[in-house]
């Protein structure tokens, strides 16, 4: 039951799709508060409006402009909304509109999300932090360029990684994500969820595929390289059940408020390409037979501690074999979609899920004097 509405108490925005369950979620949560619903400005409105005004004390949410066509097709201009490439023209946009919401008070700060939204720049912001990263020669404005298939075949020789991961540095989701492997005999495969058309274009898919051969990949490849693409190392990863395994870790406040095991049987984890959720108490056994699980969940407030600015982050921390050690694979500006999931023990947010949890945060916050930001980071967890 919702809480009665508090009279001249805060009042909160929302830039997203209103037919978003994003969206939904976080309004039932804000009127689960006992306040009014939020107000909701459209991702369409923003872009053809050229931006929107808040007023001094709206605290304002961004959320994530995806999974609109239209939204999609004014930020990308690609012809079919399933097309992988123009994640660069994507990135353009998205942070051009950023510049033009005006006023409020941000839980999501658009300089942030600018870097959330470069795999390259936010690799070397976690890796000066010192946080614990994959390998990579892409990383930061110094990294090495990829024009294309040759440059990755160079930089794989060049730095002994048989095994990687290519990555669109504007991408998400997963979108144009290879997970790349060679072997003996000059054997090669590309673990992948693009779709390679008979016209030579790259489409999403939601079934993973595998590509054996080299020029497959090296179309698929050459197509995505001028978005810009970031490699990383593969690190093997813990498995449970046999599936390999990592962790989707969502940090609000500077505080590991929500786990989740992702499993699958493929590299790409991801629960809207088919990976599963898996045993969180089976994880945290495996943790506890070689570390710490309160070390786990510091690494990932360690990587948001990076964004003070910004409430709410998503982590997709990679533990590798054994359980011991733990590598931060990306830090995701709308990694909160975990329908029912509930607070870990321990952490201000049990029995609430990610968004009421971002709510109490903002309400908070927003009750003591001052800015809303920074962020307190490292909270001693049960």
């Amino acid at each position: 039951m919702a809480r009665p509405v508090l009279p001249g108490g805060p009042r909160f925005a929302v830039v997203g799709n209103p037919e978003n369950r994003r969206v939904s979620l976080f309004a039932d949560a804000v009127r689960a508060a006992g306040l009014p619903g939020p107000r909701v400005v459209a991702w369409t409105d923003v872009l053809r409006g050229r931006g929107a005004d808040f007023a001094p004390d709206e605290i304002v949410r961004i959320d994530s402009p995806g999974e609109n066509p239209e939204v999609d097709r004014m930020l990308r201009d690609a012809p079919e909304p399933t097309r992988v490439e123009g994640s660069a023209r994507w990135y353009s946009g998205f942070t051009a509109a950023l510049r033009t919401l005006r006023g409020g008070i941000r839980l999501d700060d658009p300089g942030d999300l600018a870097v959330l939204f470069d795999k390259r720049a936010c690799h070397a912001v976690l890796d000066a932090a010192g946080v614990p990263v994959p390998a990579s020669p892409t990383s930061g404005s110094g990294g090495a360029p990829v024009r294309g298939w040759d440059d990755v075949r160079t930089l794989m020789r060049e730095h002994r990684m048989p095994r990687l991961f290519v990555k669109p540095a504007h991408g998400s989701s997963a979108s144009g994500v290879l997970a790349v492997e060679t072997g003996g005999g000059g054997r090669i495969r590309a673990t992948t969820s693009v779709e390679l058309a008979a016209d030579g274009g790259l489409h999403n898919s939601l079934r993973v595929r595998r590509y054996d051969s080299e020029r497959d990949i090296a179309v698929i490849v050459d197509a995505l390289a001028p978005d810009g693409l970031h490699l990383e190392r593969w690190v093997p990863k813990a498995s449970q059940q046999g599936r390999a395994a990592d962790l989707r870790v969502v940090v609000v406040a500077g505080r590991a408020t929500h786990a989740v095991v992702r499993t699958s049987r493929t590299p790409l984890t991801n629960l809207h390409l088919g990976g599963s959720r898996g045993d969180l108490a089976a994880a945290r056994e495996a943790v506890a037979a070689g570390a710490r699980w309160s070390d786990v969940l510091e690494v990932c407030e360690r990587a948001a501690s990076c964004f003070p600015r910004t409430l709410c982050v998503g982590v997709d921390l990679l533990p590798a074999v054994g359980w011991r050690r733990a590598f931060v694979g990306e830090v995701n500006a709308f990694g909160d979609l975990l329908p029912r999931l509930t607070g870990l023990p321990g952490s201000g947010a049990e029995g609430q899920d990610t968004y009421a949890a971002q709510v109490a945060a903002a309400l908070r916050a927003a009750a003591r004097p001052g800015p809303l930001h920074p962020y307190r980071t490292g909270t001693p967890h049960v």
